[in-house]
């Protein structure tokens, strides 16, 4: 992070991409540092999200820091307010005013670092990914390898027939493809 900003300044970086590009690792490499710095540090997961761990974000390899798991953006703003650096994995999972909650802390002074997908499985934006993107000091976008061709990969390709926006699930449900290998079917 940059050293010019003001301690008591507080910003927004988004961690965006598909399935399988390392976003939560990078969310916790970021707050791992964090920590070593001896900041106070809140992470927050959806409680819909219980693929690995209720009470960890947990990457697809397995890295691991303890989190809260809440039902709405709103819980956040009540639970971070001591905090100095706040993690938010699974963003697209919350409701909309995820956006107003993270510009509230960082208007407040905090560190907001949110991960999410930026696409759903048919290609398009994922809310509250691009509005978050719109007001964000700092963007990482992370790309996985695509599993059918090698190729850089931006998009999450569903292999279930499931039609519904949300669907948590894995490898066992979904794989990274690049824009060419990625399928979207009619009845998506």
């Amino acid at each position: 992070m940059l050293s010019i900003v003001p301690r008591d300044m507080g910003w927004i970086e988004v961690v965006c991409g598909p399935m399988f590009s390392g976003k939560s690792e990078e969310l916790i490499r970021r707050l791992r540092r964090a920590e070593i710095a001896r900041l106070k540090v809140a992470i927050f997961k959806p409680a819909i999200d219980d693929r690995y761990a209720t009470g960890h974000i947990v990457s697809h390899s397995a890295q691991r820091l303890p989190s809260i798991p809440v039902s709405s953006s709103a819980e956040i703003l009540e639970k971070a307010r001591d905090s100095q650096v706040i993690g938010i994995d699974e963003a697209q999972f919350f409701d909309i005013d995820l956006v107003d909650v993270c510009q509230k802390l960082a208007d407040d002074g905090k560190r907001v670092i949110v991960a999410g997908l930026d696409q759903d499985y048919r290609g398009k934006p994922f809310e509250p990914i691009p509005q978050l993107l719109a007001v964000a000091e700092y963007i990482t976008k992370t790309l996985a390898i695509c599993v059918q061709c090698g190729s850089p990969a931006s998009r999450t390709q569903r292999l279930s027939k499931d039609s519904e926006r949300v669907v948590v699930g894995a490898a066992d449900i979904y794989e990274a493809r690049c824009r060419f290998c990625h399928e979207v079917h009619d009845d998506d």
